[in-house]
């Protein structure tokens, strides 16, 4: 079992190793009771996709971290990796780019609206 900034930590560090894009985390406790917080990154390909997922599981398997499962890994267009405290959103550009998960969890409005006086 593990915590979430431990989880964070490996996650974030198995994707820079792979060069992954526009890595973006995301705390959404306030927001869903089933995590803590959210990865979304891009890969190049479904392969750099794929090989990132394939990272991130061996990195936090190898650190204790609990994986509840992982689904996309055949398509690699969109690969999602439940480590209980930590989702990670692994996606081609074109996918990430057109499901804004950001935009969905509200991350850029609420950071909009926060520089706007009322």
């Amino acid at each position: 079992m593990s915590d979430p900034d431990h989880t964070l930590k490996i996650v974030t560090a198995a994707l820079a190793d792979l060069k992954g894009i526009e890595v973006e985390v995301l705390d959404v406790a306030k927001l869903t009771t089933i995590t803590d917080a959210m990865v979304i990154v891009s890969g190049r390909s479904s392969r750099h996709v794929k090989s990132l997922a394939d990272a991130v599981l061996t990195q936090a398997k190898a650190a204790g971290v609990e994986v509840i499962g992982s689904e996309g890994e055949q398509e690699g267009d969109w690969i999602l990796i439940d480590l209980a405290y930590v989702i990670v959103h692994i996606m081609q550009p074109r996918t990430r780019d057109f499901y804004k998960l950001e935009k969905l969890w509200g991350m850029h409005d609420r950071d909009e609206q926060a520089g706007r006086s009322t």
